[in-house]
């Protein structure tokens, strides 16, 4: 931990992953309890004490949790999760930093009952749908799963060459140009065998062949400037994959597909 990166850190901007207290002389332990527990909700990040929090940020020191090792001890035991804590010896008084990992997969960390969030400068009880997400986590991947109906013929042959010349100027892996049909959306984990996975249907399927395999399903393009909780920026969903190609265009790479079931929803984030 060296004080290039506490600077840094400083000179960004305050978000989710980063919290900074300034705490020159008190701050509760169970208050930082529950900050560490807020912090691994949001996917982890860290606490940062004796620095103030509005930008231009200067280093004011901070004379609590004299005892680091028995802090980190608390925490362990508290929140089951492996907390670690550097003291930086800055020019302007000492300066703790707790770096706090991201909570287990479909676990969200409660303290007192409470599962929690931070709510602008805050900590509040996580919103239902948050909570929603956390625990569907765990759950199957609907998208690997195979359509018992769907056969390579279902899926419409220029989606597939389009799909092709993506990976291909992605990959930067020119023999991907040769490959089979087959071996293509098997080496991309869409297909086993001649079993067809609802992904390679959502993404490469004909209209008819969604409208009669999934018709209820609904893609759902949302674009977020962060990962703060709250509505998307931008929200726009289609009912058939011609209408797919337009709205890449519009959103530009797709990273992640998350896709559940009742009602079947396909969103790309």
């Amino acid at each position: 931990m060296t004080l290039h990166q506490l600077q840094q850190w400083m000179d960004s901007k305050e978000d989710e992953h980063l919290e900074f207290k300034k705490a020159e002389n008190n701050f509760h332990f169970e208050k930082l309890v529950k900050y560490c527990a807020a912090i691994a909700n949001e996917n982890g990040g860290k606490i940062i004490f004796g620095v103030t929090d509005r930008r231009p940020r200067k280093v004011t020191g901070t004379q609590i949790f004299r005892e680091v090792e028995r802090t980190k001890a608390g925490l362990i035991e508290r929140l089951r999760l492996r907390i670690d804590c550097d003291e930086v010896a800055h020019p302007n008084g000492r300066v703790l930093v707790f770096h706090v990992p991201a909570r287990p997969i479909g676990m969200p960390i409660h303290i007192d009952g409470a599962y929690w969030m931070r709510g602008g400068e805050d900590l509040v009880p996580m919103t239902a749908d948050m909570l929603q997400r956390i625990f569907a986590e765990a759950g199957p991947d609907f998208s690997a799963g195979m359509c018992p109906n769907a056969v390579m013929d279902d899926l419409e042959p220029d989606a597939i060459e389009d799909f092709r010349r993506r990976w291909v100027v992605q990959s930067e892996n020119r023999r991907l140009e040769k490959h089979s049909v087959k071996q293509l959306l098997a080496d991309a984990e869409l297909v086993d065998g001649n079993d067809i996975t609802y992904a390679a249907l959502v993404l490469l399927g004909k209209r008819a062949s969604l409208r009669r395999l999934l018709a209820q399903a609904e893609v759902i393009f949302e674009y977020r400037s962060s990962e703060v909780v709250g509505p998307a920026n931008q929200r726009i969903s289609f009912r058939v994959r011609a209408q797919i190609e337009c709205s890449r265009k519009a959103f530009g790479k797709v990273s992640r597909c998350l896709i559940s079931r009742e009602p079947t929803h396909f969103k790309w984030l």
